[in-house]
């Protein structure tokens, strides 16, 4: 019996394997369904850059990047988009643009994304009768937006003391918050300012890209966005030592952020964040796709990454 779990496992993990993202730059390695005591189970995808040995003395920065399965190769992808991190990443980092880097793609816990990424603690700072019809929303007739308690504190718990000590000790890495990164867009772009808040000694600084400040789908006598605000005010880390980026386009789902994003700016600039540590950029008619963001990755990764830093190994 042992003999055929332990062979069923090696096959599941070779058939995880082969459906390895195609990539035209550098090299993807999987952690194959990566166990955790604090979330299910899900595929970890680690892009290293041309020329990225374990066995030299180079060290490299890390981004910790959301929706691990989108950042790749479109043709894996659910919409048949992509990020294009390895063309990009690899292009800044050969310019010397930014400093070298390994990129850590956590794939999303599909029908639980939205439990996932929801910030726990603003969620629970909401009425409990605001919290319950929150619940009961529906992503479309078929499916729940929430498909479970929200738990992306455990999520972020999971990065820091599951996923993190695994990469620092199985990869050639920096290991301290000046060298550590963390991206995603729409909500991914809220649970990234939700990990540099909880995390600010782990994480030195976040890209969010299209912020989904509403936190549901709907835009009229929503008290989300003001429960997020009121966090920030209370947990955004200290700008001598972090950088923040938000952007945002006008189209599409898109168009709801600007006079949000205006609000969360104000609040940035009240806690001290200037243009050495803070960016927030439009994109006119951009709309809410990986192509969009695909198209404007440089920029966040330049100005996370673009300024080598002392770092521990």
């Amino acid at each position: 019996m042992l003999k055929l779990l332990a062979l069923l496992i090696l096959l599941f993990s070779c058939f995880a394997l082969a459906d390895l993202p195609k990539v035209s730059a550098g090299t993807i390695e999987r952690l194959a369904h990566f166990s955790s005591a604090l979330v299910p189970s899900r595929h970890v995808d680690i892009w290293l850059p041309p020329g990225y040995s374990s066995t030299d003395n180079q060290r490299y920065a890390v981004l910790y990047m959301h929706d691990g399965q989108m950042l790749f190769d479109g043709s894996s992808s659910w919409n048949n988009q992509e990020w294009r991190v390895d063309e990009v990443a690899s292009a800044l980092i050969a310019s010397g643009t930014t400093r070298p880097f390994i990129v850590v793609g956590i794939f999303n816990g599909g029908a639980r994304r939205h439990s996932e990424y929801f910030p726990q603690q603003p969620f629970n700072s909401l009425p409990e009768a605001v919290q319950q019809q929150l619940y009961q929303l529906q992503r479309d007739s078929q499916q729940p937006l929430f498909s479970d308690a929200i738990y992306s504190d455990r999520y972020l718990k999971f990065l820091v003391e599951e996923l993190k000590p695994y990469i620092d000790s199985r990869y050639q890495v920096h290991t301290d918050a000046a060298n550590t990164f963390v991206m995603g867009s729409s909500m991914g772009g809220l649970i990234s300012l939700y990990a540099i808040s909880e995390y600010p000694h782990i994480f030195g600084g976040a890209a969010c890209l299209s912020t989904h400040w509403p936190g549901v789908f709907q835009q009229d006598d929503n008290p989300v966005p003001a429960a997020f605000f009121a966090y920030m005010r209370q947990k955004l880390p200290h700008p001598a030592s972090h950088k923040l980026y938000f952007d945002y386009g006008t189209a599409t789902l898109d168009a709801w952020y600007p006079p949000l994003q205006a609000q969360a700016d104000a609040i940035v600039a009240s806690k001290g964040y200037n243009a050495d540590n803070w960016q927030t950029l439009r994109f006119e008619g951009a709309e809410h796709s990986e192509n969009a963001w695909a198209e404007r990755l440089p920029l966040p990764l330049s100005f996370l990454l673009g300024q080598s830093k002392e770092a521990k190994p």
